[in-house]
Formats: structure tokens, sequence, C-alpha cells
């Protein structure tokens, strides 16, 4: 079997010379911090959602935190989530000192199911975190009925889906707000950062004070010409606001954004293509709905463990040794050590243990050349071949 002669990373951020002149005119500027260029990107992120608000900070966990915080959630309060997402969701929830409740997954989407929600509704649940799985949005109109019958707030944890459509609407202008994360290997990035999206303006108005120590909304101009030396703080607020430094990559990313998608677009239409001839695994998911868009976060393949005599684990192995860079999203939330304390125990969510037992997340970004995605096809394929049942 051939092996690439360099590594091929499983993620890398797009970027060029339009990123590095904008830091450089920051860092030139004497001004680093949160400013103009946090406004901007903010500005800009409303023009792109279509959402009537957006306040950048410094990570999605720090989004959906403090949305739980302004919509007053805490201790004795339960929020609705999946057991297939990255800890950050739950820690948010855990934060506010609120409860989180795993609902387990559709097995033909690897998003949170709708149905098992309203099941798991009881008379102290007050939101429910819907995750955009690997880019692909979740069925919102089931979701927010669900919502609206229970008076219940959606954030929608789309950490993976910055760009993502859903019935002709971009998400993060659909529930009562939105988390994103620019992390470092996300669709648009700013090394560290997020943005927090919503349409209700007392909303965004609390998120921007919590986002900065509690201190009245505008307290990043105190050091500008035409600020104030005097702020007040109105709430217990927290160091999320994103600075300009960041904020300036942002800029430039979200101008790619749409260019960047669409190119994971094309690689995952070419991985669809050939591993779909592949009888040793399922590329996921097999089909798409057709009222929403996948901006390809995640590519993940099943492996069809009945097929061959290796399980997942030494699979990945053996792609490393290939020279192949791969991941695994995610190891469901009840089997980490932390949440034991919730009583959650193997077996309670039998979809998302299926998934996490067959998936393993490719490389998958906008620099990859053609090249790149056939040697990981291939790479797959003889692996495949040459453990087979």
């Amino acid at each position: 079997m051939r092996t690439r002669p360099d590594f091929l990373p499983y993620a890398l951020p797009y970027l060029d010379e339009s990123e590095e002149q904008a830091v450089l005119e920051v860092l030139r500027s004497g001004w680093l911090t949160t400013g103009q260029r946090a406004r901007q990107l903010e500005q800009d992120f409303c023009a792109y959602t279509g959402a009537k608000h957006a306040v950048a900070v410094n990570s999605c966990t720090a989004a959906m935190h403090i949305v739980l915080a302004a919509w007053e959630i805490g201790k004795g309060d339960e929020v609705i989530t999946t057991p297939l997402t990255f800890c950050a969701t739950i820690e948010a929830i855990e934060y506010v000192g609120a409860t989180p409740v795993l609902v387990d997954i559709d097995p033909e989407t690897a998003n949170i199911d709708p149905a098992q929600i309203e099941q798991a509704i009881t008379p102290r649940t007050r939101a429910i975190m819907p995750v955009h799985y690997g880019g692909l949005p979740c069925e919102m109109d089931a979701i927010l009925d669900i919502a609206a019958r229970h008076n219940l707030l959606v954030l929608e944890d789309a950490a993976h889906a910055a760009g993502a459509t859903y019935k002709g609407r971009k998400i993060g202008s659909i529930g009562h707000a939105t988390a994103f994360s620019f992390y470092a290997n996300k669709n648009m990035t700013t090394g560290e950062g997020g943005m927090m999206t919503t349409n209700d303006a007392d909303l965004a108005d609390k998120c921007r004070i919590l986002s900065l120590h509690g201190i009245s909304r505008d307290a990043w101009k105190r050091y500008t010409a035409t600020g104030s030396w005097y702020y007040e703080v109105q709430a217990l607020g927290f160091k999320y606001n994103m600075p300009d430094v960041l904020a300036a990559i942002g800029v430039c990313q979200l101008r790619k954004l749409d260019a960047m998608n669409a190119r994971r677009q094309q690689i995952a239409a070419q991985y669809h293509r050939a591993f779909g001839e592949m009888d040793f695994l399922t590329p996921f998911p097999p089909t798409l709905p057709s009222d929403r868009t996948h901006v390809w976060h995640l590519y993940t393949i099943l492996l069809n463990l009945d097929a061959l005599r290796i399980g997942r684990d030494a699979f990945i192995e053996e792609l490393k040794v290939r020279q192949i860079g791969v991941s695994v999203h995610y190891i469901p939330i009840h089997y980490h050590p932390h949440y034991r304390r919730y009583g959650w125990r193997r077996g309670d969510f039998p979809h998302t243990e299926a998934y996490y037992a067959r998936t393993i997340s490719l490389p998958l970004y906008p620099s990859m050349t053609d090249a790149d995605v056939a040697d990981v096809v291939e790479a797959v394929a003889d692996l495949g071949k040459a453990h087979r049942r």
C-alpha cells in the first residue's frame, strides 16, 4: 500500500495576505483590544446572516454562557441538548447552575431528535440547545414549535454551521439566539473567538453588558477620544470580549466564507462519490435533506464493522500510519467521568453510542488539493480491502 511522503493534517485554516495585512493595520493603530474592528465584524455578521444583532466574544462557549445568563436560567432549571457534542455545550449549562438533560440523536442526521425533546420536557425545562452537528442544520421548525408550545428559549449551538441555511434562511437568524465558534479549525476563524446573534434587542443588550464585566454597553470606548471615564457595573459579568486583533482576521474570513464553504462542498461531493462505492463503510449522512445547506465542517464515515476484521480505533491508527490525519466527533458526553454525577449510563442513548462506535472524521478544509482528497480515499479503500472479513 502506498503511503504519502508527508503528513496530511486533519484540519488547517485558510489564510492569505488579507488577514496578515488586517492584523498589521490593527497592530500599527495602537488599539489592540475591543474596538472598531470588533464592531465591524458584528455588523458584517448581521448583514451576512440576516440577524438583527450580534455580539462578538472570545469563544462559542462564552456566547452560549452569556445567552443562558441573560435569560436568567439557573439553579433548578433544566436545559435539553444532545450527547453528541463537544463538552462546551454542556459546560455553558453548568456555568449558570442549570441541569443538562440529554436526548438521543436522529440516526439519519446525527442531530438532536425533536420527538425525543418533547418527551424530555418537564416543569423545570427552560431551554433547548440544538447542535447543528457537522454543519448540517437541525430540524428547526419542529424544535421551534415545541419551544413555542412550552415557552422555552431556543439557543442554537452553531459552532459547526457558519454559512449553513435552513429553508432558505441563514443559521443565526432563526432561533431566539445562536452561538458560533471561530476556533482555528472552524469554517471561518479568528484563531479563538465566537459570536452571539439574535433578533431580540433586549437580549443583545444584556449579552453585550455581560460580555465585558457587566459594565455599561459602551465601556470599550472609555479610553477613546469620544469615551468617558465614568462607568457603572450593571450585572455580574465576564471577560468575554473579542479584541480587534482577532476581529480583523474575522472580517477577512467572513468575506471568504462562502467560497471556503463551496470548496468544502466540492470535497465532500468527491468523498461521497468515492465512498458510496465501498461496502465496508457508509458516507455520512447518506442522504441530505433538500431543505437545508450543509457546510461540511465535518466529513464523517461510518465503518460497517461486521464487514471488517479490525475495529474503528485500529482503523484510525492505520490511517495515521498512512500519513492521514483523522479525528472522532464526538466522545459522547455521558462517557466522560465528570458527567457521571447526572446518573447517565452507557446504553442510555443507543443511537449516539452506535454512531460513536463506528465514526471517523476525515480531513476536509479549503486548502486541500484534489490529490490530497485522492490520497485519503485511496488510504481508506486500501485498508478496507486489507481488513475485509
